[in-house]
């Protein structure tokens, strides 16, 4: 466990945001998640300062030993400044509930973002897994491989009737969560989702904003998870939440359609003004940012923009978070000069790449 904190502070694009796998023009990434407990510990929000570091050492040691031939990192949330931990928010490899500095928390991190496995968050042990595109299998495949490592070496908090014990009774059972970030920008606009959320949540699957619980879908990206783990099995979770998510890309792919045989010149007028908005504009916004670049998003999903790729689309969504800006102009920002560097960070780095000349090219035809 080598590597420094600094690689994953510095590096906006991590492995999920490559724009690959399937479905990768709605599914922007697919993520496994496992909440463990150590048998005999106070769960992390009843445990003491002392208890904490208990835990951190005995988990740490199994991990340092058992997976310290593969690129990991070991980091402990109070050695981070509050601006490091909030890019690591940012980016999703920690939630924000590690950042408590009560909880005596830390992250290990794999080289390329795929894992991270928390300790002392809202349960002992989190282990994470994202992949990019539509990829549950593969996701718990990972998930389950470190695990079964630590399994092997730790007492878990586990009963015969209930499954895996955790600090929520909602992760009681496989302790599982899965989850799939989608991209459904032409069921927002035609204010569809508002009646499919519902609709969804009958059947135990949860719509939330971009960053989970209590959070905005931050340019019409939604999380959609299992809400129950108790009483079903892991592949009964994945199966049902594969089958909401195909009913969500049908339901995506037939309003975008829809949107193109109908209103095509106002769908194209809509994206080409975002595209500009972010290429020419001095101040802006998260909200806007977040706003054009799903139009921009779409656009280039539905072959309308050419020359962006959608890889830069996703490292812009992190680029523009507050943390990053501040880390990127190395100084502390006001909301006012956030605006102002957040404009001139996307005007360079579309700009660099060759954005304009080719939707020019494209709007002539």
């Amino acid at each position: 466990m080598r590597m420094s904190i600094e690689k994953f502070i510095q590096r906006a694009v991590t492995g999920w945001m490559i724009g690959e796998g399937e479905y990768s023009d709605i599914v922007m990434a697919t993520r496994v998640r496992l909440a463990r407990n150590l048998r005999g510990y106070s769960f992390p929000i009843a445990a003491t300062e002392a208890e904490a570091l208990a835990t951190d050492k005995m988990i740490a040691g199994v991990l340092l030993d058992k997976m310290c031939q593969q690129e990991y990192a070991y980091i402990r949330m109070s050695n981070l400044s509050r601006l490091d931990k909030e890019i690591l928010v940012e980016k999703h490899l920690i939630s924000p509930q590690l950042t408590n500095p009560k909880r005596q928390g830390a992250v290990v991190l794999s080289e390329d973002e795929t894992v991270s496995i928390m300790i002392n968050e809202e349960d002992h042990i989190r282990i994470q897994c994202i992949f990019p595109g539509l990829q549950l299998e593969e996701a718990l495949k990972q998930a389950n491989e470190v695990d079964n490592i630590l399994e092997k070496e730790l007492p878990y908090a586990f009963d015969e009737q209930f499954g895996y014990l955790t600090s929520c009774p909602s992760n009681t059972g496989t302790g599982m969560r899965a989850s799939v970030m989608m991209h459904l920008p032409a069921l927002t606009m035609t204010k569809q989702m508002n009646k499919i959320m519902p609709a969804i949540s009958r059947l135990g699957i949860v719509v939330r904003g971009s960053y989970g619980e209590g959070s905005k879908a931050l340019g019409n990206v939604y999380q959609v998870s299992n809400q129950v783990t108790l009483g079903k099995t892991e592949e009964e979770i994945l199966e049902e939440l594969s089958n909401v998510t195909a009913r969500l890309i049908a339901h995506e792919r037939q309003a975008r359609k829809n949107l193109l045989e109908k209103s095509r010149t106002a769908l194209e007028d809509r994206l080409y003004r975002s595209l500009g908005t972010l290429v020419y504009a001095r101040l802006l916004q998260s909200g806007e940012a977040a706003k054009c670049l799903s139009d921009v998003r779409l656009g280039v999903d539905l072959g309308l923009i050419e020359g962006v790729d959608v890889s830069i689309m996703n490292e812009l969504m992190i680029f523009m978070q507050p943390g990053f800006l501040q880390q990127y102009a190395n100084s502390e920002l006001t909301q006012e000069e956030r605006d102002i560097f957040r404009a001139k960070l996307f005007r360079e780095r579309l700009l660099i790449d060759d954005v304009l000349p080719s939707t020019k090219k494209t709007t002539e035809e």
